[in-house]
């Protein structure tokens, strides 16, 4: 079977194509470039120098495929409309949907590719004709939250090697073969930002407005500068402590008013950040919406968060309710809520839009 794989100059899908070749697979690499910038800030070049030594390596063909227009039109420009409304998109999970598993799954056909393969740590399960996506044996790196807006012909086309593999384990692999990305730092955050100041970058894109921090009194306690760089729960650059007129604990941010250009912060007593459920839309079901109006289920509402007990109330095709066993802090417009059974198997997700308190 020939498999092309999504590499990326990473250890994970390293392996990955290790693992294929050594099933037995036809095994092509195809590296994609998602952003072009000059000044180094992304680490695309090097990362195409890795993949070039691992496939030689390995001894696999590889080739680059430019998607870099596709992906500022289908995930950048997404992003940016975010943080324009006061936002805190998630472009990871778009850049799944509409590139690694959109024009690339197109290019890996037209190399006459039977499947496609990715680094991910997830897992695919087949019953009765219809894909379900799993969270993956290990658990820690498990990557389904990113991958809740798939649809079946996409987890139809995917190979996930890395499913039932650990972390330590597949880098041990990789010093075995003793290639280049072993021991290469996993990568963290957004690739068209890389390790430059968030708010310089966003500031070449949208032009930030200044405006009055308020506490929950109205009182004016500092300025910001520009809503967009702010979310909710944020402690850290609000550059108002030490003031006289506090209570000497830390500020945070509790509300954005767009429509005044206010930040409200407050300190202490968490209690406002807190909520007991939330709206969402932009529902992905995997595979297929339940049979049923109102189930119980599990829930993320970030990355890495562990599981939330929920209750959901399926308003519309696209639309869900979703009541919280336990009070959420912090649930942020613009993120995804991802949804799961006790066994772990995905059933969706969708974009947060509001959380709500039952007063």
């Amino acid at each position: 079977m020939r498999v092309v794989v999504g590499i990326s100059g990473g250890v994970d899908s390293s392996v990955a194509c290790y693992l294929l070749k050594e099933q037995g697979h036809e095994v092509i690499g195809l590296f994609m470039v998602n952003w072009e910038e000059k000044d180094g800030s992304c680490t695309a070049e090097t990362d195409y120098e890795d993949v070039k030594r691992v496939c030689n390596k390995i001894g696999i063909p590889y080739f680059s495929v430019n998607y870099s227009k596709e992906y500022y039109e289908r995930v950048f420009e997404y992003f940016l409309d975010e943080y324009k409304k006061g936002r805190t998109p998630n472009p990871d999970v778009l850049c799944n949907r509409e590139v690694k598993f959109g024009p690339f799954l197109e290019q890996a056909k037209k190399l006459g590719a039977d499947k496609i393969a990715t680094g991910h740590y997830a897992k695919k399960i087949e019953k009765q004709g219809k894909f379900y996506l799993a969270k993956a044996d290990d658990l820690n790196k498990d990557q389904s939250y990113f991958l809740n807006q798939l649809n079946q012909e996409q987890l139809a086309a995917v190979i996930f090697p890395l499913e039932n593999i650990e972390k330590p384990k597949v880098r041990e692999i990789a010093r075995k073969l003793e290639l280049s990305t072993a021991d290469k730092k996993d990568s963290t955050g957004i690739c068209f930002i890389g390790e430059r100041n968030f708010k310089k970058f966003l500031s070449q894109y949208l032009p930030a407005q200044k405006g009055d921090i308020l506490d929950l009194k109205g009182n004016k306690v500092g300025e910001h500068d520009g809503l967009m760089y702010y979310t909710l729960g944020q402690r850290r650059g609000l550059g108002i402590g030490g003031r006289k007129d506090g209570n000497g604990e830390r500020w945070f941010v509790v509300k954005k008013d767009l429509d005044n250009n206010i930040l409200y912060v407050t300190q202490g007593d968490e209690d406002c950040l807190y909520s007991e459920g939330l709206y969402a839309s932009e529902m992905n079901w995997i595979p297929e919406i339940p049979e049923e109006n109102e189930f119980s289920c599990f829930a993320k509402f970030r990355y890495r968060q562990p599981d939330q007990a929920v209750r959901v109330t399926i308003l519309d095709e696209k639309h869900i309710k979703v009541d919280f066993k336990e009070k959420q802090r912090a649930i942020t417009p613009g993120q995804f809520v991802v949804l799961y059974t006790e066994e772990g198997i995905c059933l969706g997700g969708g974009v947060i839009d509001k959380s709500f308190r039952i007063k």
